[in-house]
């Protein structure tokens, strides 16, 4: 799904007005009547709600909204911010069709004895998308009285005071729902805004299918149907060679578990061979617990400290439990010199690399890198808000020409061309040690069986996500450890080629 900005999505409205063609106010109706379908599931008829409206578009879906709630059987009761700011047509005419019966009261000046005590749920729908500046005046007035109502608070399309392309100041409602319209904006995929969108769900309002896929944009988000289009089937005579054979280094004394979870989520990504190259104390644990994997022993009793021989490898993902001792170190880089081909590079992999940034230019293109956010802060340094983050992210990709995965709730992958794509599952019971281990495992043995590392990338944190929420809806969040990803890989694998 591609991510517009705040100026594409205006064109968008009006391309899809002008070709559908449909006029300005039946858009508005279609936009709010989706935003009812999914309210009425969702809050019981009993609940008492109001609805705050701004005198711009958004305002006006605020009022349809309003009226349709009311024919519902709902008790409503709607407040209008008078700021200053012209009515637009389209609130006028959904003014006019208001009910005399629909309780309303307007909003004049911060004096204005504002409660919404009689509230159940609060419907924000103050400012839309096209907001340029922080809120002030009468209209952050509001928006702290809405804050303070105990209630629940539902934003329509975006939550007023919240920028959609950049960073916010000001006074923001926080929403614990948003219903956000065709496709989510890209302010609410990174972590500083989840405190004002809260859980948030698209509503299709049929806008213009051509003018969304012409429309340029460096920022998607992947859903299953995406996935679908990058894993291939199976055919009767593929054998494990088809498949790849990937090496995983992983593990020092005291951390050959993560050894064992990157190579079991390799072999259940449907890696054909694999290679587990350990410490010698890790040797009985990697046989006992991985029987399918064949294991190569460093020199070394208990850390990595010289590669084996890495031409017969299709990839290699290294970095889980490595650990950080000067032999380590020695021996990554001669490894990321040596193998030539993208690599998988995680945890201590990417510390190393962290604290001897000069170390960068051996990482061989098109490698995946995939830091959590204290990883990627050792790479490139501290940052100002998300969205400065979000560039750096996409400079570090382009100037290694590699794939940079940043963790979090809405994982970001970075491409060498300054691509984004967001990714939709996952889940916070995934919070817990060894997850990211899993990851690298699920994404070498993608790799190694020739998807490009983009798709490796993509498909392999959308299948690592989608295996957490499989695992969530059995087991509960509370109680998901990182072997439960594993475990879940092969019913994330059946949903994505069960078409």
């Amino acid at each position: 799904m591609r991510i517009l900005n705040t100026k594409q999505i205006r064109e968008l409205d009006s391309y899809t007005i002008q070709h559908e063609p449909i006029a300005s106010i039946d858009l508005m109706e279609r936009a709010s009547r989706a935003f009812v379908d999914w309210f009425t599931v969702h809050v019981p008829g009993t609940a008492k709600v109001g609805v705050v409206c701004g005198t711009g578009n958004n305002g006006g879906d605020g009022l349809a909204i309003a009226r349709m709630l009311e024919a519902w059987g709902y008790s409503i009761k709607v407040w209008i911010v008078q700021g200053g700011v012209e009515a637009s047509d389209d609130f006028r005419t959904n003014h006019q069709k208001l009910p005399d019966k629909v309780s309303r009261k307007e909003i004049t000046s911060e004096g204005d004895a504002l409660s919404f005590r009689e509230c159940d749920v609060l419907i924000d729908a103050i400012f839309g998308s096209g907001l340029s500046r922080p809120t002030s005046g009468l209209y952050a007035h509001v928006i702290r009285a809405v804050n303070r109502a105990s209630v629940i608070r539902i934003a329509v399309d975006i939550p007023s005071g919240l920028m959609a392309d950049g960073p916010s100041a000001g006074d923001i409602v926080r929403a614990d729902y948003t219903v956000t319209f065709q496709m989510p904006k890209l302010a609410f995929l990174l972590p500083e805004s989840h405190p004002f969108t809260g859980e948030w769900v698209i509503a299709d309002i049929g806008l213009d299918k051509k003018f969304i896929r012409e429309a340029p944009t460096p920022h998607f988000y992947t859903r299953l149907k995406d996935v679908r289009k990058i894993i291939k089937p199976r055919s009767k005579f593929d054998h494990k060679g088809t498949f790849g054979h990937a090496l995983i280094i992983a593990g020092s004394y005291g951390k050959i578990g993560a050894a064992v979870l990157a190579s079991r989520a390799a072999l259940r990504a449907g890696l054909g061979l694999l290679t587990v190259h350990v410490p010698r104390c890790g040797y009985p644990i990697i046989q006992t617990a991985v029987p399918e994997a064949m294991a190569e022993v460093d020199e070394d009793e208990h850390v990595f400290s010289s590669p084996p021989e890495l031409h017969r490898y299709s990839t290699l993902g290294i970095g889980p439990g490595l650990g950080q001792n000067d032999r380590t170190k020695k021996a990554l880089t001669k490894t990321l010199e040596t193998f030539g081909k993208p690599v998988v590079i995680d945890a201590d992999a990417l510390n190393i690399l962290g604290a001897n940034r000069g170390l960068l230019g051996a990482i061989p293109p098109g490698s995946i890198l995939t830091p959590h956010p204290k990883e990627f802060e050792r790479l490139t340094g501290p940052w100002k808000n998300d969205f400065e983050r979000l560039e750096m992210q996409k400079q570090l990709g382009v100037s290694l020409k590699a794939v940079i995965v940043l963790k979090g709730g809405h994982t970001s992958i970075a491409t060498g061309e300054g691509v984004v794509h967001f990714n939709s599952t996952g889940n916070p019971g995934m919070a817990t040690g060894g997850t990211g281990d899993v990851l690298t495992g699920v994404l070498t043995g993608l790799l190694a069986q020739n998807y490009s590392p983009v798709e490796a990338a993509v498909a392999g944190v959308f299948l690592h996500g989608l295996a957490g929420d499989i695992a969530a809806e059995e087991l509960g969040m509370d109680s998901l450890t990182a072997a439960d990803l594993i475990d879940h890989l092969p019913g994330a694998f059946l949903k994505v080629l069960r078409k």
